[in-house]
């Protein structure tokens, strides 16, 4: 499995190139970053993002690409540039019809580090461990790329086993039939409260009702 991590952002998009399985040894392919200049119009910046993305698409040909999911920050202006600079990257894997994973950042942590409150320090620490680097990949935005892809190649086995089984139940049955299978030719009509379970006889007559003592 060949990923491509990508640490969203607008002025430094940390991208990173993991391959590898589960439960063995893994191979770092390629780090970095994609810059763009803060004072540069955004659209400009975007196409920057998206060329850079396209340009580690091209040379790499990853299998999938797991994309840090946003989530709040009380600095507006930072979650949007993370958004749009992640989305940018979904769209560059859409449009070659390669699947994308979300993960947040504590899923990240709490697969690479084993804590999902670790710092970025711990992080870079155990990226460059788990793939055998010299040293921490700098900055921390390429580090993170990495951890990305290495908590993908991770988690992708039970993503999948849950995905089939969520598939394998639904395909079971329709859903909101019963479970209860109807006997052919029964009726569906339910019998009036009160009424007694007994058929009638065809042709039997009814016993005669009495009024006030008199026999009808």
């Amino acid at each position: 499995m060949r990923v491509l991590g990508v640490d969203p952002g607008l002025t430094r998009c940390g991208v990173g190139v993991v391959e590898g399985v589960a439960g063995r040894p893994l191979t770092m392919l390629g780090v970095g970053v994609v810059r763009t200049p803060a004072d540069a119009e955004l659209g400009d910046r975007l196409v920057a993002v998206e060329q850079g993305i396209e340009a580690w698409l091209d040379e790499y040909s990853p299998g999938y690409v797991a994309v840090e999911r946003v989530f709040a920050q009380h600095n507006v202006r930072t979650v949007m540039g993370t958004a749009q600079a992640s989305a940018i990257a979904m769209l560059c894997a859409a449009r070659r019809g390669i699947p994308v994973a979300l993960h947040t950042p504590s899923e990240v942590k709490a697969a690479v580090t084993g804590s999902g409150r670790a710092e970025k320090a711990q992080v870079g620490a155990m990226v460059t461990r788990l793939l055998r680097l010299d040293a921490p990949p700098k900055p921390a935005d390429a580090a993170d790329a990495l951890a990305l892809a290495i908590c993908h190649i991770w988690r992708a086995p039970a993503q999948n086993r849950l995905q089939q089984a969520v598939a394998a139940h639904r395909r079971s049955g329709a859903p909101g039939t019963s479970g209860t299978p109807r006997t052919p030719g029964a009726t569906g009509t339910a019998a009036a409260p009160g009424a007694s379970a007994t058929p009638r006889t065809p042709g039997a007559s009814r016993a005669p009702r009495t009024l006030k003592g008199r026999t009808a």
